[in-house]
């Protein structure tokens, strides 16, 4: 049995160190759960927790029927209000999220509601309930590579959203999305390697 890593064969898992770059991103389908406020809470951890069982589940239950797959790292869709909460004024309690796993085409909603029955059956995580199977189409976007702690990133974000993003006749479009290719708990904070996304769209004339 071969075991796929879609990290590998997805052009958009992969982006250059703080240099932003415009590419077409396919329709990709999630495990998602929503949140609001600081993500350095119980809230957020409580959401987190429910998504890596079922992403787990979902590996096992393809390896039952010969697919195997690399389970894909966490990501996070990001928006505010106000955006300068993540560019300059970093209030973390004003942002709301949406934490998710991408999961290969196979996946059926039939399939995901089985994962979640089995993971209910073992350990029921606080907001297991509050999971879902989801697409996301993103289309075109602009994205780069940020390589230290999270909260470094904001020049970075502020050089895609207002440099590189009208330098090109471009307007933002959709959610700010993070890729976390690193996992926090065992890499340092310096050596994290975050994907920064941002959807866009033609930007309208000038009158």
């Amino acid at each position: 049995m071969t075991k796929r890593d879609l990290k590998r064969e997805l052009a958009c898992y992969r982006a250059r160190r703080d240099t932003p770059q415009l590419l077409d991103v396919p329709d990709l389908q999630y495990l998602m759960i929503d949140g609001h406020g600081d993500p350095n809470t119980q809230v957020y951890t409580h959401a987190v927790e429910a998504l890596y069982p079922v992403a787990y589940a979902l590996k096992f239950a393809g390896k039952q029927v010969g697919r195997d797959h690399v389970v894909m790292p966490l990501e996070g869709l990001w928006w505010a209000d106000d955006m300068s909460t993540f560019t300059t004024a970093r209030d973390k309690t004003a942002w709301d999220w949406t934490m998710m796993i991408m999961v290969p085409e196979w996946v059926t909603p039939e399939l995901f509601d089985d994962a979640v029955a089995r993971v209910t059956a073992r350990s029921r995580p606080a907001r297991l309930g509050d999971l879902r199977l989801e697409t996301l189409a993103e289309g075109r976007c602009v994205q780069a590579l940020h390589i230290g702690p999270y909260d470094d990133e904001a020049p970075l974000l502020r050089h895609i959203h207002h440099d590189f993003i009208p330098a090109h006749g471009l307007a933002p479009a959709g959610k700010h999305h993070e890729i976390y290719l690193g996992d926090p708990r065992r890499t340092a904070p310096a050596r994290l390697r975050t994907i920064l996304r941002q959807p866009v769209t033609d930007a309208p004339p000038r009158r």
